[in-house]
């Protein structure tokens, strides 16, 4: 039986090397773009044909649309609505790539800490950017809050700093450390499927309930993705 771990392994599909770097196009690439190309796709087809009262299909791309809508506003209130679209590219790039990791043959590029500790640090980078352009140098005021004496700042702006590079952080692991437990279970068990012949019916039944579950993952770890990208969103926005 293949090691479980052998799924996540990063192969080259095409060998590519840059000035002495590596820059070949991998499978975890592959299947990125496989998730940009599915949601174009789905939300072309979803909204071919629009009309006042939605058909099933528009109605899935709108209740998409108005659930993270919602969410963000939640969150962030009518200023974080600005940067909708990039919360939104957030949710269904993850949500998409948890998924198509379920199918079999596929890589789950949401498991690997590079590709997700990539995106955080956008998020990061792009919530700095838009603190810096609603506050301009009153964004410094995030390392050391109103009502702290400067006294203080040699201990509260490193401890300040910190909580803000760890958001990238936080976001990263859960994610990852979810997704890479899920399809580790998934494996042992399709292995003793295998292992067991007929026998393996009882496997079969514990897979099949954890795909299931991992389908419910799936989303539910998009979901609190984006939730705590806007509410670190929000936080550059009204922070004081």
């Amino acid at each position: 039986m293949a090691s479980p771990l052998e799924q996540f392994t990063v192969k080259p599909l095409v060998s590519l090397e840059l000035g002495g770097y590596d820059i070949s196009f991998t499978n975890s690439a592959l299947f990125m773009i496989i998730t940009v190309v599915s949601i174009v796709c789905l939300f072309a087809f979803c909204l071919q044909k629009r009309t006042v009262i939605p058909s099933i299909r528009q109605s899935i791309a709108e209740s998409t649309y108005d659930f993270i809508h919602n969410l963000l506003y939640n969150s962030a209130g009518k200023d974080g609505l600005k940067y909708f679209s990039f919360i939104f590219s957030i949710f269904l790039f993850i949500a998409f790539g948890n998924f198509l990791g379920l199918f079999p043959y596929s890589f789950t590029f949401t498991s690997h800490l590079a590709a997700v500790g990539c995106l955080s640090l956008l998020a990061l980078c792009f919530n700095i950017a838009v603190g810096i352009k609603v506050k301009k140098w009153g964004y410094l005021r995030t390392f050391l809050p109103k009502g702290i004496p400067f006294a203080l700042a040699p201990l509260v702006v490193p401890i300040e700093a910190i909580s803000l590079l760890s958001k990238p952080f936080s976001l990263t692991v859960r994610l990852v450390a979810n997704m890479t437990v899920g399809h580790i279970m998934l494996k042992i068990l399709a292995g003793f499927i295998v292992a067991l012949g007929l026998g393996g019916i009882v496997p079969l039944v514990f897979d099949a309930c954890i795909i299931i579950f991992e389908m419910f993952i799936a989303v539910l770890q998009a979901y609190i993705y984006t939730v705590l990208s806007s509410i670190y969103l929000s936080d550059a926005i009204h922070h004081h």
